[in-house]
């Protein structure tokens, strides 16, 4: 088995290399491949995935000449994966790639097609934040359960784990953040196998980086209904 790891990546010249470094250093029983898909960086980003693609041959670095988003930065990075399972890593340090293993067994063991990390389910440890972002997630998640009759507790989670071939069947079609419900209401209409595991998390202020607000949460409503 191949995993692909697809990291979108703008400005995020200050956690880059060690998040990179983290994936490479994860251990996950499969083989892995990692495609980095840099959206117009204005800083050191595109200089430091030039310098790690000569440490580690299965870092695959493409580069989006305008910024495009994030959701087209996936699109770009999941058109040029080559494994059977494919999951989202994004490059600020939130996430930890020590739990893909985690994410990886119900696939592996032939339980699930689709697995998301969840921060709000589980013993894991998770950084206490903003009060409205957490109520944020869980109105946005509880407005798209509503839509497509599953019972997931994080449709916001930056984790999310597909097999290659499910992943195929799905034309992205949001830029930015919209990403999240959209793959979430697609996903549900196929009527394939979803799993959901507890997992850490880290999140950041806006003052270390934090980029979502609240013009995108309004945009995830827009999804919801939309798709």
């Amino acid at each position: 088995m191949k995993l692909s790891i697809v990291m979108p990546v703008y400005n995020e010249a200050d956690t880059l290399r060690k998040i990179i470094i983290q994936v490479m250093a994860a251990e996950v029983a499969a083989e892995k491949e990692l495609v980095v898909v840099d959206d117009c960086s204005q800083d050191d980003s595109p200089k430091i995935l030039e310098e790690l693609k000569k440490r580690y041959p299965n870092l695959n670095c493409l580069y989006h000449q305008k910024n495009r988003g994030k959701g087209a930065a996936l699109r770009t990075g999941i058109e040029a994966v080559t494994g059977d399972v494919v999951v989202i890593q994004d490059a600020d340090l939130e996430y930890d790639p020590a739990e893909y293993q985690k994410l990886l067994t119900p696939i592996s063991e032939g339980k699930a097609d689709v697995v998301y990390g969840s921060r709000f389910v589980g013993s894991e440890a998770r950084r206490v934040l903003y009060f409205w972002h957490y109520l944020g997630n869980r109105f946005l998640t509880l407005l798209s359960n509503m839509f497509t009759d599953l019972n997931l507790s994080d449709m916001e989670t930056c984790y999310k784990m597909f097999k290659t071939e499910v992943l195929r069947k799905i034309t992205i079609q949001e830029d930015r953040f919209g990403f999240e419900p959209e793959i979430t209401a697609k996903i549900a209409k196929l009527k394939v196998r979803i799993y959901e595991i507890g997992i850490s998390y880290c999140g950041r202020t806006y003052a270390e980086g934090k980029k979502i607000g609240w013009k995108d949460g309004l945009r995830a409503i827009w999804c919801i209904l939309k798709y």
